[in-house]
């Protein structure tokens, strides 16, 4: 049984409830974030905190609780879990609204799940993206609007894919729901902007640059011809390689070694955390 936090009450999950006037219903008018703890312990809360926040300050959401309280809800949570490790996700909404219009009081929600890893085989393997012409709107905000990939699930089944590979105008900005970076020689480039700046993408950028010349910048679809490997970040795919973008074939078709030295470096750091 998992546990959450709504307004104050704390209950198993499947008790919690939204009402129906809520703005996220209405309007579609919410922000979330999503973390996991390794070893009971949130990981890079600090960095999830302040991108909660920045996500909140730019939909006009005030912070019902500060960091300090917030913690404490999260570890309770995580204590009520029998400490054992599990997804974090924070929900806040526009709160109920008499006009179906005007934010009034937000609505925050911070919900306990189980993890769900990425299958073995996936990093042994790699996998395939398709290429989607689409930017989304207030990247930096990590929005509940993902209307986008749920549209397109079927495209992406038929094409034998995992994700959308977000471009416009032949620039590369990010996946659905994770960054994008390739790797040229000693050189990892990842794209810099109409992007959430992940957290995962700021951990492997600092673990990379011990070893690799890390460029934030703009990445053409063109600079996919000569790349090495590719590979993507997030919260529960930590680095995982992609071998094939559409018809595109990244560097042999293989999962690279410098992704998956990449990757071991990552096992370290959340074994230690």
């Amino acid at each position: 049984m998992h546990y959450g936090y709504f307004n104050g009450t704390v209950a198993p999950t499947d008790q919690l409830a939204i009402g129906v006037t809520d703005l996220s219903l209405l309007r579609g008018y919410g922000l979330f974030d999503y973390f996991l703890t390794y070893n009971g312990r949130p990981f890079q809360w600090d960095w999830y905190w302040e991108r909660f926040q920045n996500s909140a300050s730019r939909m006009h959401l005030p912070l019902p609780l500060c960091k300090e309280e917030t913690y404490a809800v999260v570890m309770n949570l995580i204590e009520r879990n029998g400490g054992a490790d599990v997804a974090v996700r924070f929900v806040m909404t526009g709160g109920y609204s008499a006009d179906s219009i005007s934010i009034e009081q937000p609505n925050l929600l911070i919900l306990t799940e189980a993890i769900h890893p990425v299958p073995p085989v996936q990093y042994e393997q790699g996998i395939k993206v398709i290429l989607d012409e689409y930017v989304r709107e207030m990247a930096e905000v990590k929005s509940t609007d993902y209307k986008r990939v749920i549209l397109m699930a079927e495209a992406i089944r038929a094409a034998g894919a995992s994700d959308l590979l977000y471009q416009k105008g032949g620039e590369i900005s990010e996946l659905s729901r994770s960054n994008f970076f390739l790797v040229k020689g000693e050189k990892i480039v990842t794209p810099n902007r109409h992007i959430l700046h992940g957290i995962t993408r700021r951990t492997v950028i600092g673990i990379a640059q011990a070893d690799f010349r890390v460029e934030e910048r703009p990445v053409l679809l063109s600079e996919l011809y000569d790349a090495e490997e590719a590979f993507t970040t997030s919260s529960t795919k930590k680095i995982l390689p992609i071998t094939q973008i559409g018809d595109l074939t990244i560097g042999d078709g293989k999962v690279g070694p410098k992704s998956k030295f990449l990757l071991e470096r990552f096992d370290e750091l959340i074994a230690g955390w």
